[in-house]
């Protein structure tokens, strides 16, 4: 009998030891000491690149793949002129470009937008080093080392060395080791396990500020990189933890915590955004129950590990641990589902404006289309936005590339009778024989000297029409969702989460807009990072310097400079400030711009792209299989066009070899607006052409339109 009571006064003890474990008992006095340094040099590196930002002698460096490193030389390219002359023209154009970003630096809006940025950015420093700090050490220790803190980042060499023997190029985590270089400590040294306990704590401190901000997932990105930890660790820990907070949350009393709340906190917009959410219970699972005391250890089990007593998590939680109304602030206050007084303000603005869930597993028959997975909520959000629709399922079809493990991706819906009214606009434009044979005059210059000298085909410009309209109403559309989705964001539509933002064509017109109005607002710390594919926006130094303020992470420019079709659609807009879409942004450090002319051959490829150039620029969760998908459909596309085209030179060769030949029936003035020589027939048939085309589009929207009308009345049409 004594024996076994001896057995189990031991286990006792064991698990009593276990339970007290924490941070300062699994480390010592020094190793915490260099944790608070740690953490201190990487939000230093956070601040130096808000400074970096709006430095006129700081440019971007580009981060290219290897097979952008790769790609040869656009042969349409003009020949080069001499070394000496165009090492004199080059100075002199770093000389202006210099002087441009002096003078768009020294406007008072910017500097306004900068010291605003320094300023959240500190606050949300300080509060963490005071968080950790009396958890690790001291106060007065972490406020020490944030005074000793600096940037400094691991040489080169060791960079290539680490990258060359433990992390494959191009991979997640090579990008993560380019993006956020690994800071000097002696943490490195430690066991793995030993690690990921230091990340595992701090993510929790992080949350037990009562939100999980941009900087604080960039900041977990940095200590990644510097402890040498792969990054799918970071991404496993942030799954684990949304799933244990959602899971303790079916057990919270809501109801009453609520009202105290609501009372102690009638103005706050957190304990608002909780109210709701408590109101839409279903969406996490709170159906009252334990109180908030007995949550706290529940929290702490399911947290603990690795290490970590249950005690010591939930203590490093914090508030977090006992309170439904700051849970439900975290996740957001509809999850991805916006209803009520929010979504009849937004619809007010711009129609069908929703968060789509992209959803990997079919929900419930009961439950709703913009209703997310209570399984499926993540730590951090994706928001993938499409550029034009050829029907209502690319509103979600492109985004099914973003994986569900470590972020939950939402697509988002906007005007969709504009977006299919362009999307129809440009099948039948490129389908048709204008823009064939206007095609192949087009790549015998570059894309900038065609838009330069405004060298497009007349035959072109008479089907012009189709597409102009159809774009100038869904880009003034997309400017305003814009608008209305910063909104969102601002009102914690998404809640307390960081956001990413992914968009083509005219959904990076979207987040264009998006961004732009945040910095009006000087909203920070809500962006993680952002990816502008094939984007008709100004591809200027201070349109990206306002972006790049509000982006925490990664801000990305895709461009193909054999997107012609982009370029004909812009050229009716501001063509001497740029086009990002079409060349890379210069001046901005902190840009990186992804050049895939080597595979982008027109804009509506796009489409059935985007998970390739995703995992080109080493994004994270992106869905291989589905990838794969995309690559299908676009190889069936492509083989389809080959057809049609083979089909077309077969039925037209004969005749439009004839025309060729037909210089005498040119006007003998024709050739002095840089146009080259009419020819009539090609007028006429491109007259004839267009009204047809115009005639084809209107028929298909006014079904579109009355199809969208009937679904809106419950009517089902023919099957």
């Amino acid at each position: 009998m004594n024996f076994f009571s001896s057995q189990s006064d031991a286990s006792k003890k064991q698990e009593k030891h276990d339970e007290d474990q924490d941070l300062t008992t699994l480390l010592s006095p020094q190793q915490r000491g260099e944790l608070t340094l740690l953490i201190a040099n990487a939000t230093d590196c956070m601040r130096k690149a808000i400074l970096d930002t709006f430095d006129p002698s700081q440019i971007n460096a580009d981060i290219r793949s290897h097979e952008e490193a790769s790609k040869k030389k656009n042969p349409n390219l003009e020949k080069a002129p001499s070394s000496d002359a165009k090492k004199s023209e080059e100075d002199e154009n770093l000389q202006k470009a210099q002087e441009q970003r002096e003078k768009d630096l020294s406007v008072p809006k910017i500097q306004e937008l900068k010291t605003a940025a320094l300023k959240n950015l500190d606050t949300w420093r300080d509060s963490v080093l005071q968080r950790v700090g009396e958890v690790v050490n001291s106060r007065e220790t972490a406020e020490k080392q944030k005074t000793q803190a600096h940037p400094s980042t691991s040489s080169s060499a060791d960079m290539k060395a680490l990258g060359s023997s433990a992390v494959e190029a191009g991979s997640v985590d090579h990008t993560l080791l380019k993006l956020y270089a690994p800071l000097p400590t002696s943490l490195d040294a430690l066991p793995k396990d030993r690690k990921m306990l230091i990340l595992h704590s701090t993510l929790l401190l992080l949350l037990s500020l009562e939100h999980y901000t941009a900087y604080s997932r960039v900041l977990l990105l940095y200590l990644t990189s510097s402890l040498h930890l792969p990054l799918k660790m970071l991404a496993d820990d942030e799954s684990k933890i949304a799933k244990g907070l959602l899971e303790a949350a079916k057990h919270m009393s809501g109801e009453a915590e609520t009202q105290q709340r609501s009372k102690e906190n009638e103005t706050a917009r957190r304990w608002k955004v909780g109210l709701a959410s408590v109101a839409g219970a279903a969406l996490i699972g709170v159906t009252g129950g334990l109180a908030a005391p007995l949550l706290a250890a529940g929290v702490g089990g399911v947290m603990g590990g690795l290490g970590l007593g249950a005690t010591a998590a939930a203590g490093y939680l914090g508030t977090l641990a006992g309170s439904g109304v700051i849970v439900g602030s975290l996740f957001g206050a509809y999850g991805g589902r916006m209803t009520g007084q929010m979504m009849d303000q937004y619809a007010r603005e711009v129609e069908d404006f929703a968060f789509l869930p992209v959803r990997a597993k079919p929900q419930k028959p009961t439950s709703k289309a913009d209703e997310a997975n209570p399984e499926d909520r993540r730590l951090r959000v994706a928001i993938g936005i499409s550029g034009w629709l050829n029907a209502k399922e690319d509103v979600l079809e492109p985004w099914h590339v973003l994986g569900g493990h470590s972020t939950e991706p939402f697509a988002l819906r906007f005007e969709l009778t504009a977006l299919l009214g362009l999307g129809n606009a440009l099948i039948n434009m490129v389908s048709s024989a204008a823009w064939g044979l206007a095609k192949k005059e087009i790549i015998a210059h570059t894309i900038f000297a065609t838009l330069s000298a405004a060298l497009w085909p007349l035959a072109l410009l008479k089907i012009s029409r189709v597409v102009d309209n159809p774009f100038s109403v869904a880009k003034a559309r997309a400017d305003k969702a814009g608008i209305v989705l910063a909104d969102a964001l601002c009102n914690k539509a998404q809640g307390e989460r960081p956001v990413t933002l992914i968009g083509y064509s005219l959904g990076a017109r979207v987040i264009y807009a998006c961004l732009q109005s945040l910095a009006d607002r000087k909203a920070f710390g809500l962006i993680e990072s952002v990816v502008l594919i094939g984007a008709p926006i100004p591809s200027t130094a201070s349109s990206w310097r306002t972006m790049r303020a509000v982006v925490a992470g990664r801000l990305v420019n895709v461009y193909s400079e054999n997107d012609y079709i982009l370029g004909f659609l812009y050229r009716t807009s501001s063509i001497q400030l740029g086009v990002a879409g079409l060349e890379k942004v210069d001046g901005v450090k902190g840009v990186q711009n992804v050049d895939v002319s080597s595979y982008v051959t027109g804009h509506l490829r796009y489409r059935y792209l985007v998970g390739r150039i995703l995992s080109q620029i080493g994004f994270e969760d992106v869905e291989p299989d589905q990838v794969e998908r995309e690559a299908q459909a676009l190889r069936l596309i492509e083989e389809k066009e080959r057809r049609e085209e083979e089909a077309r030179a077969q039925r037209d060769g004969p005749s439009s070899e004839a025309q060729g030949g037909a210089s005498e029936e040119t006007h003998d003035d024709a050739s002095s607006d840089g146009h080259g020589p009419i020819v009539m027939d090609d007028m006429e048939a491109a007259d004839e052409e267009a009204q047809k085309l115009e005639t084809d589009v209107k028929m298909k929207q006014d079904q579109e339109s009355m199809q969208r009308s009937a679904e809106k009345l419950g009517i089902r049409g023919p099957k």
